[in-house]
């Protein structure tokens, strides 16, 4: 089941963000919007019936206009949703192209995990840099590329609101595993603490499993941030 853990404002000149926590991995999906109903869909990992349902759902219960599709990374719990998402919406598909081996090894990390009838994400369409930013209605998210978990890894950061979405670089408690091929610890640990750690104690980040934790106790109580 998704599991619903939004947080809207009164004012609503804001970016809202939307969590749905999808498929056997336990991957959340974030759908971030404003006023204008324009919507980003970030790490759709949708991967039964009910859960592309559920989506799509939000979507439409709340009449928001999917604009771009944007991803983290590209592990395959973060990807089983994407050539849905993709279909059902007409966008486009965008990350950093040094996740492309790890986009294109899906099938063979589905076969290894043992998970069926695999839709594989469509190739992208565009590529993503820390000199980007994401737009969609009267809202902007820059990028802080921050690899280590995966080679290609970035997050997406709006300072305004002191948020960031950060895929699997930190979690509450944790950090990413970097076992994976093209993960490295010392590099994943070096950009914590290079580019999240100076955001502040404030700000909130929103992650690729469990629950949402800040940079404050984070920095406190983190033992792979001491």
């Amino acid at each position: 089941m998704a599991k619903y853990s939004a947080w809207f404002l009164a004012d609503f000149d804001v970016i809202q963000i939307q969590s749905l926590t999808f498929n056997p991995f336990a991957e959340n999906t974030f759908i971030l919007f404003d006023e204008s109903g324009e919507c980003i869909i970030i790490d759709p990992g949708c991967y039964e019936p009910h859960e592309e349902e559920t989506l799509s759902a939000f979507i439409a219960n709340n009449d928001l206009k999917p604009v771009r599709l944007v991803n983290t990374h590209c592990h395959i719990d973060h990807v089983l949703g994407v050539e849905y998402v993709a279909r059902k919406y007409d966008l486009g598909f965008e990350f950093h192209r040094l996740d492309i081996p790890v986009l294109e090894s899906t099938a063979t990390v589905a076969a290894m995990y043992g998970i069926p009838d695999v839709k594989l994400p469509r190739d992208p369409t565009g590529f993503l840099d820390e000199d980007d930013t994401v737009k969609f209605g009267e809202s902007e998210l820059e990028i802080l590329f921050v690899p280590g978990h995966a080679p290609g890894h970035i997050a997406f950061l709006s300072k305004e609101q002191q948020f960031v979405i950060g895929g699997d670089v930190l979690f509450y408690g944790s950090i990413g595993r970097t076992d994976l091929p093209g993960g490295d610890h010392h590099t994943l640990v070096q950009n914590i603490k290079s580019k999240f750690l100076p955001l502040g104690d404030e700000f909130t980040v929103y992650s690729g499993h469990g629950p949402e934790t800040n940079m404050g106790f984070e920095r406190a109580s983190n033992p792979f941030l001491q």
